[in-house]
């Protein structure tokens, strides 16, 4: 009875795939036939042929989408399933754990999609449809993250009892909305930028070298094209429309960064982290800058100035170094046995004011430089969290982050390059014409116009003979009709006599007999 069932069984399935070979022969040769009757130019052309041809190219496509082309179903079902084996294809269980395996996902799909923004440009629409689609699926493992809460239930009878119910994860349910609203302002932002022709952009090869070393990024970064504006600069509208798309970006970059900072501090610091740290926080961050944060009066501000932060590695080496401090001294605050080896002869309340100065530190770095890598303890946080919330959160958080700051780079490129514009524009400005005949007048000698005249200090042209001039008026005497003042240096001098006199007065106010 098998052997028969299993007989039909593989008849039906041949006849099933003679069926479609059949319909597939049949409509290549329709097609065929309609191609050659219009390659041939025959003017009897058969009826209905340009829509005869779409519809079966139409029907052909649909059928082969249906049968053999991925679904969004399919590509769902693939995408999950590699996040169920933990990236290891062989099934053996040596794959990363679901929360690694996730964010990861968030972060390659962001870097295929989004790569490194090189322009002020929309995002394409399949590029676009392809980041809203598969980001939605991969966050919606976040809806399914719960926790239990009391609810209250009323029954048939009317009464009413507490009962235990689930809902979605507080900080799931508070964060996950506002990223997503942050990425699509952000890709709107992006839009903004469809028709803008007041700047463009060229190949770094294209350029000459003394437009190469003018360039804002004449050593790194040499990949992305330079901007360019017109010689006069951008108009001021255009200026003022990119400042505030500046602002607008970064917002969203304070947002995203904040949402990040949280969930990477509510993480647990891994113990392999944990081992490679020094005993005390003088070994962390070394004898000059230990001395500097742990002095009775302490400023950020002339602390960061002592430090060389000339390149990326060197602030993420302060960083991490200050990161590694604070932990020690977290330790130490929380680890009150005296038993412990991170015990030390420094009192509780000094080292809760050096955690909270080094805190500070990590906070201004963390503004002043949003671009710079992630430290050792965040990646160690990342590789050995399990939470599957926090992961989701993190590199979402963290993608968004990279885009918005990258955007706001390229906008600060633009006002950059329109800088420039503007200075060279000022240099190679011609002298306005006034002060050009002005200062030929006063090298030749002659009666033009001069500074005074332009002030309108001076009086009628005789009164600029000094020779023939009239005598000062004194201080009673009132001013000319026109209102101008007689003699500049008389007035100086007068002034300068008022001035003495105020200083005898004063003097003579101080002597013993004006003080009666």
């Amino acid at each position: 009875m098998a052997a028969s069932a299993g007989a039909q069984l593989e008849r039906r399935s041949s006849v099933r795939r003679s069926q479609s070979m059949a319909q597939e022969e049949d409509r290549g040769q329709e097609v065929d036939e309609e191609l050659m009757l219009r390659s041939q130019g025959s003017s009897t052309e058969p009826s209905g042929g340009p829509a005869k041809i779409a519809a079966v190219v139409e029907k052909d496509s649909a059928a082969t989408k249906q049968s053999g082309g991925p679904s969004e179903m399919d590509q769902m079902k693939e995408k999950f399933a590699k996040l169920l084996l933990g990236e290891d294809m062989s099934g053996s269980g040596k794959g990363v754990p679901s929360a690694l395996a996730l964010s990861n996902a968030v972060t390659n799909l962001a870097a295929s999609v989004f790569g490194e923004q090189r322009k002020l440009e929309p995002m394409a629409p399949d590029r676009k449809a392809r980041w809203k689609r598969e980001v939605g699926w991969l966050l919606s493992v976040a809806d399914h993250i719960v926790e239990f809460v009391a609810k209250k239930q009323v029954l048939d009878n009317g009464t009413e009892m507490e009962v235990m119910g689930t809902q979605q994860r507080r900080d799931l349910q508070a964060n996950i909305p506002a990223l997503r609203k942050l990425d699509t302002m952000l890709l709107d932002y992006l839009d903004n930028f469809k028709e803008r022709n007041e700047f463009w952009y060229v190949k770094r090869d294209s350029c000459s070298e003394s437009e190469n070393e003018e360039s804002q990024r004449s050593d790194e970064k040499w990949w992305i094209p330079i901007v360019k504006v017109p010689p006069g600069g951008l108009p001021k509208p255009s200026r003022g429309w990119l400042l505030h798309q500046k602002e607008l970006v970064n917002q969203v970059l304070k947002a995203a960064m904040a949402i990040n900072a949280n969930c990477l501090m509510e993480m647990h610091i891994p113990d392999t982290y944990i081992d490679t740290l020094p005993k005390n926080g003088r070994a962390s961050l070394g004898d000059a800058l230990y001395r500097i944060i742990t002095d009775v009066e302490f400023d950020p501000d002339d602390f960061l100035s002592t430090v060389d932060l000339t390149s990326e590695h060197k602030i993420l080496d302060l960083k991490d170094r200050i990161e590694a401090s604070v932990i020690i001294w977290n330790r130490k605050v929380h680890n009150k046995d005296g038993k412990s080896s991170w015990g030390s002869a420094v009192s509780q309340e000094k080292r809760e004011q050096f955690e909270e100065r080094a805190q500070t530190l990590l906070l201004i770095i963390k503004h002043r430089f949003p671009g710079i890598p992630q430290s050792t303890l965040d990646i160690a946080k990342i590789q050995e969290n399990r939470d599957v919330g926090f992961a989701l959160l993190e590199s979402y958080s963290r993608v968004l982050e990279s885009l918005a700051y990258n955007v706001m780079s390229r906008i600060e490129d633009v006002i950059q390059a329109d800088n420039l514009a503007r200075e060279k524009a000022k240099r190679d400005a011609p002298p306005p014409e006034e002060a050009a005949a002005g200062r030929r007048d006063a090298q030749e000698g002659g009666d033009g116009t001069t500074l005074l005249d332009f002030m309108g200090w001076t009086g009628e042209s005789e009164g600029r003979n000094d020779a023939c001039s009239t005598p000062p008026p004194p201080p009673e005497m009132p001013a000319q009709d026109d209102g101008r003042l007689m003699k500049l240096p008389n007035i100086m001098t007068n002034l300068k006599q008022t001035y003495m006199e105020k200083l005898d007065f004063l003097s003579g106010s101080r002597s013993p007999a004006g003080r009666h």
